[in-house]
């Protein structure tokens, strides 16, 4: 396969040809995105998923660069991708907090935090008991679901199937709250 020349990448059913390109390329990338990113798993993270949209091409990829050039190019726009999406992430993290500050330092927002620990409480109070239990070890004890399973004695995914009632309920309950209750459970987690 020359680096050079018009490539045309055709997965045989094996995917022989991405897999040759993989091994040859891999540890280039990956030192590659770790420059972006400052973070290895992130970097590898970023390399797998340019290889799994190729995986998932449908047709034949015709590359008129090298296929080194090509291959930076995507993990330059993954890598990129992923930034802009942490930005996004942390300016509405930032948005959030601001809000919040601004709310509870009034006293129109002290009363409707007030408000909200009540609903909030009342809203656990009201989970059947093993999944109210199971909620509080989750989110006040920080304990891991595997441990809460040790503890009570469940399997991992009674913990998982509890945990993922207990927030469809909240989120019902407490839908007028949510940006509230976004901030606490970002600060609680």
């Amino acid at each position: 396969m020359n680096d050079n020349t018009t490539f045309k990448l055709y997965l045989d059913k094996d995917g022989q040809d991405l897999d040759s390109v993989y091994l040859t390329h891999y540890a280039a990338l990956h030192q590659y995105a770790y420059t972006m990113l400052n973070d290895g798993h992130m970097a590898e993270e970023m390399v797998h998923q340019v290889f799994l949209k190729l995986m998932e091409r449908s047709e034949p990829l015709n590359i008129h660069t090298s296929v080194k050039a090509y291959l930076y190019r995507s993990v330059n726009n993954e890598c990129l991708n992923y930034i802009k999406h942490q930005k996004v992430k942390q300016s509405h993290q930032t948005y959030t907090m601001n809000t919040m500050n601004h709310q509870t330092e009034n006293p129109a927002g002290k009363l409707q935090y007030k408000e909200l620990e009540q609903h909030l409480r009342k809203a656990i109070n009201d989970l059947p008991e093993q999944c109210r239990i199971i909620f509080q070890m989750s989110r006040f004890e920080e304990l891991k679901y595997s441990e809460i399973a040790a503890e009570l004695g469940i399997a991992v995914k009674t913990v998982e199937n509890q945990m993922s009632k207990a927030l469809k309920r909240l989120r019902l309950q407490l839908a007028d709250y949510l940006p509230i209750l976004l901030w606490l459970l970002i600060n609680l987690m």
